[in-house]
């Protein structure tokens, strides 16, 4: 399974945040912090736009470091892909936008 596949189903690979982070492209982050804050209702900052995906060790959204629920549960049961591939049946069903934090 790739690492890039958050806990959530959410492809990192795609994210721009991800894609910002990586090639430290500040218009990409500014670009991005917008769309996040019309879609959450929430101020997000382009300073906040820093992540290499939520499975990878290193920095990450505010978000997806300690306030996604679906990420903190995983990390609290020590989760595994190859242990749990069974569980990404009921992740199926969780509502995905690729490239956009989940609505807060």
């Amino acid at each position: 399974m790739k690492n890039y596949i958050a806990y959530c189903g959410l492809d990192c690979e795609s994210c721009e945040a991800r894609i910002a982070t990586i090639h430290n492209n500040d218009a990409l982050r500014e670009k991005v912090a917008r769309l996040w804050s019309e879609l959450n209702g929430v101020e997000i900052t382009p300073e906040m736009i820093n992540c290499v995906g939520c499975r990878i060790d290193g920095v990450k959204t505010p978000y997806c470091e300690s306030l996604c629920p679906i990420r903190q549960c995983a990390l609290g049961k020590a989760w595994r892909p190859a242990e749990a591939a069974a569980g990404w049946s009921a992740v199926k069903s969780w509502p995905r936008s690729l490239g956009t934090m989940p609505r807060l």
